[in-house]
C-alpha cells in the first residue's frame, strides 16, 4: 500500500487530505509543521510528501530544501494559500524551482491533487 505524508499546520486541511487519500487506498501520516514532518519522514519515509508552504516553526520552503538535500529522490507536492508578505503563486514557484514535482494553490482541486499523487507513485 502506498503512503503519503501530509505536512500542514491547518488541522482541517490535514483531516480533509487524510479522508480523501484514505478513500483512494493510501496510508496517510500527518505532521503539523516542517520540523515534525522532516523527523517523521526520516523515521518512516513515505512514497509522496504533500507540504504546505506557510507554516510556523519551519515553513515549507525550508522543509523542501532539507528533505531533498537528505533524500534527493523524495517526491514532493507543495500547496499554499499564500502568506501575508508573499503570494501563494510566488511561494509555489519557489517550491517548484527547489524540486517540488507539483504545486497547487488553496483552495485545493482535490481531483488534480489525487492525479498528481497517483502519477508520482507510478513514476
Amino acid at each position: 500500500m502506498s503512503t503519503v505524508l501530509v505536512i500542514d499546520d491547518n488541522e482541517d486541511i490535514r483531516a480533509l487530505l487524510r479522508r480523501v487519500l484514505e478513500r483512494e487506498g493510501y496510508t496517510v501520516s500527518e505532521a503539523s509543521d516542517g520540523i515534525a514532518g522532516t523527523r517523521l519522514y526520516r523515521s518512516k519515509p513515505a512514497d509522496v510528501i504533500i507540504t504546505d508552504i506557510v507554516m510556523p516553526d519551519q515553513e515549507g520552503i525550508q522543509t523542501i530544501m532539507e528533505l531533498l538535500r537528505e533524500f534527493p529522490t523524495a517526491k514532493i507536492i507543495a500547496i499554499s494559500g499564500g502568506g501575508t508578505a508573499i503570494s501563494g503563486e510566488t511561494c509555489l514557484q519557489i517550491a517548484q524551482k527547489l524540486g517540488a514535482a507539483y504545486t497547487f494553490t488553496k483552495p485545493l482541486d482535490l481531483s488534480r491533487l489525487l492525479d498528481a499523487v497517483c502519477q508520482l507513485i507510478e513514476a
